[in-house]
């Protein structure tokens, strides 16, 4: 066929999968929670025949949307929808307070999962709508692609944008450039902008996704600077009670320690048990592991209990531990343990000095969020933020 022929197609359907991939993270969270108390088998059921109702849901939704856009002014309401969306997205995130009933059975998963994607589903089928520029089969086709991707590769995909944040942002400029393309193509004004310039047809997206990346990127820094203490999990707890910390103690008798899962983590542990191996009074050194889990977003904790939430990040904590523990626990070193849902950089930062911490001792590789890509990676910003010195190991 033509169609497949012609870029601006492979252009839109990119733009289709990427806008589903940074917009539907929230969606395959709810639905791996929904799913999670099922058995094995109910477990793949419910996301197989779910996700399946949700894909179909979202391509008929998308489809009236399309039509809608067709009419004058409604591209122009559209797009300023689609800034606010974009903007958020570079937001830190707020989570609930986890009020959602919890998930029972099989029936009251699919449940679960229908009506979260449908109430969540309004910034993707605004933004795809706008991408697909009235075309039917990319419209079906790059959600057909893509949300599938997203449900069955989540934890993937999860992993992949923290790791590279910057694919957040890259969303949200996308997002902009679409709303941009909206406001110049509104049948209000679209013979105005055609007659005037057609350099407009280009400065419009871009002016739209310039707008989103500055806007969030200082939203958010405000927004960080009024963050709140984030959540511990447990009660400080580790193999073998600390001796307290002897009286004008040396430096680095106080080290606290953020750890994920990544080599970084790990070279970062073994360099602390080397401090430890060389101390004059390795008894005396006071150690605290710690990981901080990222928040989930308020429209999650709308659908999922406040206890499967919590359980949630309590078995992500308690897998990125594993390693540091294990290494830790070889060469005989004491330590606390601190497993915390918030900010990464924030809590790492927070907690060292109001517990008035010596060091604090990360990999570089940090423990990615969302908005790193604005505001630099972890291991940046708690040593930008850090009052406490701060120790990088690659």
């Amino acid at each position: 066929m033509e169609i497949f022929g012609d870029p601006a197609f492979w252009t839109g359907l990119g733009q289709i999968i990427l806008i589903n991939i940074v917009l539907s993270g929230d969606n395959a969270v709810v639905i791996a929670l929904a799913a999670r108390s099922l058995p094995p088998q109910q477990q793949k059921q419910a996301i197989l025949w779910g996700s399946g109702a949700a894909v179909v849901m979202r391509i008929l939704l998308t489809i009236v949307a399309v039509e809608l856009l067709r009419l004058p002014v409604l591209k122009i309401v559209g797009g300023l929808l689609l800034l606010w969306i974009a903007v958020q997205l570079m937001l830190p995130e707020e989570e609930g307070g986890g009020h959602g009933k919890a998930t029972v059975g099989f029936w009251a998963a699919m449940r679960t999962i229908l009506i979260a994607d449908l109430v969540m589903s309004l910034d993707n089928v605004i933004a795809v709508a706008a991408a697909a520029k009235g075309s039917l089969t990319l419209l079906v086709l790059g959600l057909g692609i893509s949300i599938p991707l997203v449900i069955f590769g989540s934890t993937l995909l999860l992993k992949v944008m923290e790791r590279y944040p910057v694919i957040i942002t890259i969303g949200a400029a996308l997002l902009g450039w679409v709303a941009g393309e909206m406001f110049v193509t509104d049948p209000l004004v679209k013979g105005w902008v055609d007659a005037a310039a057609a350099a407009l047809h280009w400065a419009g997206p871009a002016a739209g996704a310039a707008l989103v990346v500055m806007t969030g990127t200082l939203l958010a820094r405000q927004t960080l600077a009024r963050r709140v203490a984030p959540v511990e999990l447990t009660p400080v707890a580790g193999p073998a009670a600390v001796p307290a910390a002897a009286p004008g103690r040396r430096l680095f008798n106080r080290i606290l320690l953020p750890v994920d899962a990544s080599d970084q983590a790990a070279r970062a542990v073994e360099y602390a048990v080397a401090l430890w191996r060389n101390h004059p009074a390795p008894d005396t050194m006071d150690i605290h592991l710690m990981n901080v889990q990222r928040e989930v977003s308020g429209d999650v904790a709308r659908f999922v209990p406040k206890e499967s939430l919590q359980e949630y990040h309590r078995e992500r904590s308690e897998k990125a531990l594993e390693r540091p523990r294990r290494l830790l626990d070889a060469a005989g070193v004491k330590y606390r343990l601190h497993m915390m849902v918030g900010k990464p950089w924030e809590a790492i930062s927070d907690y060292a000095a109001q517990n008035r911490f010596d060091l604090v001792l990360m990999g570089t590789r940090g423990l990615g969020t969302y908005t790193g890509a604005a505001l630099g990676s972890v291991a940046q910003g708690v040593a930008q933020r850090s009052t406490v010195p701060v120790l990088l190991v690659k």
